[in-house]
C-alpha cells in the first residue's frame, strides 16, 4: 500500500501497551501515521506524542477533548482500559472516524451494542481486535476444515495456557485482577479464544454451560512465613511468583521491557524496579492482593450442527500458544498455533503443516522457562495482519478485508456473557442472538 496511496491518519486514544503495538506497526509500515492522540498519563502522551511526532495542538489528556476537537483523522485506535471504551467509541464512529476497537468491546452487553449501533449509523467500519482470527495459522486451519479434509467436524477441545507468571502479573496484581473495575476474566482474557471457536466452527452455539473459581491467590493459601511483599519475604527465592526474580529479569531485553515490565515501571533500572516493586501494586506478594477474577475455567458449548466444543483456561500452565484438537468424522487435526498435524483416517495417512513461514512474529523464549513460544504481542502475527487488513480496508473502503464485523463481535460476546451467567447460575444458559447477529453471518 505505500507508494500508492497516503498514509492513513489514525487518532490513537489510549498510548498504552496495546495501543502503541498497532501504532507503531501502521507507522513502521507506512501504511498509518499518527495525527492525533488522547492519553490521560502525563509521562506515555509526551512519549507518545514525541514518538509519532503529533502536532501539540493534536495532543489531548483525554478522548473527550479530542472529540470536541471535532474529526481529526480517518480512523481512530481506541485501546483504552476496558471500562472505558464506550464514550469513546461512540463518540468518534459519531463524528465519521473508522474504529479498531482493542478486545473486549465494552464490558457490559449494553455497551457493546451501543458501540455497534453507534458504528452503523454513521456507516463506519469497526473492527475488534480479536487478531487470532487473523494469524497464517488460523486461515490455514479454516481452509483445512472447510474443505472437508477431515469430514464434519464433531467435536472440538481447546486450551488457553495464560501462564503462572503472566496471570500473577496480569490478572493477580496487575489492571485486570478485579471484576469491578474490569470484568470477568473470561471476557477480559479469553473473548479471543471463544470468538475464535465460533470463527472455525462456523456458528453460534446454542447452549453453553461453565465451572471456573478462584482456587489459589487467595489469603488462605498464603505460604506460612510470607509477607506482604516480594522484596521483604523470605520465601521469595523459591516462590514461583517472585516479582523480584520476574521483573529484574526483563532488564537488558527490549522485547521484556516494552512487556510485561513497563507495566511495572517506566524506570527500565535495577533500582527503578526495586523502587517499583517496594511501593507500587506488582510488589506485592499473590496471596495479599485483592484480585477476584478466576484462575482456571472450563466452558461447554453445544451447536446447532450436533457439534461440541470444550475450552479451558488456566492460569497453571507455561506461557504458550493455545493448543486445539478437532475431530471430524473423517479425520483429526491437532494444532499448537503454528503446526498442524492432520490424521485421515482413510488411509491411516498424517501429515504435518508448519504455518509459521507465513508469520511476521518471532519464535522466542519465554523469560521464566526457556520453552519456545510466539511472542505475546505478535498473538502469532495477528496483531500486525488485522493492523495491516484495517488499514487498507479504510485506504481502499473494502470492508471485506476485515474477517469479523462489530456484529460478529457483539454476537461472540454474548457467548462469553451467557457462558459467565452459566458459571454463575450454575445452570446451562442458550445464547442469546439477536437481529443483528442473525443478520451479520459468520465469516
Amino acid at each position: 500500500m505505500p507508494g500508492t496511496t497516503p498514509p492513513v491518519r489514525l487518532a490513537l486514544v489510549g498510548a498504552g501497551l496495546r495501543g502503541l503495538t498497532y501504532a507503531r506497526h501502521a507507522v513502521a509500515g507506512g501504511a498509518g501515521t499518527v495525527v492525533a492522540l488522547a492519553e490521560p498519563d502525563p509521562r506515555r502522551r509526551a512519549a507518545a506524542a514525541a514518538e509519532f511526532a503529533v502536532p501539540e495542538e493534536r495532543v489531548f489528556p483525554g478522548w473527550r477533548e479530542l472529540a470536541a476537537a471535532g474529526r481529526s483523522a480517518d480512523a481512530a485506535v481506541i485501546a483504552t482500559q476496558d471500562r472505558e471504551h464506550t464514550g469513546p467509541a461512540v463518540a468518534l464512529a459519531g463524528l465519521g472516524h473508522h474504529l479498531l476497537l482493542e478486545k473486549p468491546m465494552a464490558t457490559t452487553e449494553p455497551e457493546a451494542a451501543a458501540i455497534t449501533e453507534a458504528a452503523r449509523r454513521a456507516g463506519v467500519m469497526l473492527a475488534v481486535c480479536h487478531v487470532l482470527r487473523h494469524t497464517p495459522y488460523t486461515r490455514t486451519l479454516k481452509d483445512l476444515l472447510d474443505s472437508g479434509r477431515i469430514g464434519r467436524l464433531v467435536s472440538v477441545q481447546h486450551l488457553e495456557p495464560v501462564g503462572w507468571w503472566h496471570h500473577a502479573h496480569s490478572f493477580v496484581r496487575g489492571n485486570w485482577r478485579r471484576q469491578d473495575t474490569s470484568a470477568p476474566m473470561l471476557l477480559t482474557k479469553s473473548c479471543h479464544d471463544i470468538d475464535w471457536l465460533v470463527h472455525v466452527l462456523g456458528e453460534l452455539p446454542d447452549r453453553v454451560s461453565s465451572f471456573g473459581s478462584l482456587t489459589h491467590f487467595r489469603t488462605e493459601d498464603t505460604p506460612p512465613g510470607a509477607t506482604a511483599r516480594c522484596l521483604d519475604c523470605p520465601l521469595e527465592p523459591g516462590c514461583p511468583y517472585s516479582a523480584k526474580r520476574l521483573y529484574l529479569g526483563c532488564l537488558g531485553d527490549p522485547d521484556d521491557e516494552f512487556w510485561p515490565l513497563s507495566a511495572v515501571t517506566a524506570d527500565h533500572t535495577e533500582r527503578g524496579v526495586l523502587d517499583a516493586l517496594r511501593t507500587g501494586p506488582y510488589g506485592r506478594c499473590v496471596y495479599a492482593c485483592d484480585n477476584d477474577v478466576v484462575d482456571h475455567q472450563v466452558v461447554a458449548m453445544e451447536f446447532p450442527s450436533g457439534a461440541t466444543c470444550s475450552f479451558t483456561m488456566s492460569a497453571f500452565t507455561p506461557m504458550a500458544q493455545r493448543r486445539t484438537q478437532l475431530l471430524g468424522t473423517h479425520g483429526f487435526v491437532d494444532g499448537d498455533g503454528r503446526r498442524l498435524r492432520v490424521v485421515d483416517f482413510r488411509d491411516g495417512s498424517e501429515t504435518v503443516t508448519d504455518t509459521a513461514a507465513e508469520s511476521v512474529a518471532e519464535t522466542v523464549a519465554d523469560p521464566l522457562t526457556g520453552t519456545d513460544t510466539t511472542a505475546e504481542d505478535g498473538h502469532g502475527g495477528g496483531d500486525e495482519a488485522l493492523t495491516d487488513a484495517f488499514l487498507t480496508a479504510v485506504a481502499t473502503g473494502d470492508r471485506s478485508l476485515l474477517r469479523s464485523t462489530g456484529e460478529e463481535s457483539l454476537a461472540t460476546h454474548r457467548v462469553v456473557w451467557a457462558a459467565e451467567e452459566a458459571r454463575t447460575t450454575g445452570r446451562v444458559v442458550r445464547v442469546r442472538q439477536g437481529e443483528a447477529d442473525r443478520a451479520g453471518g459468520l465469516s
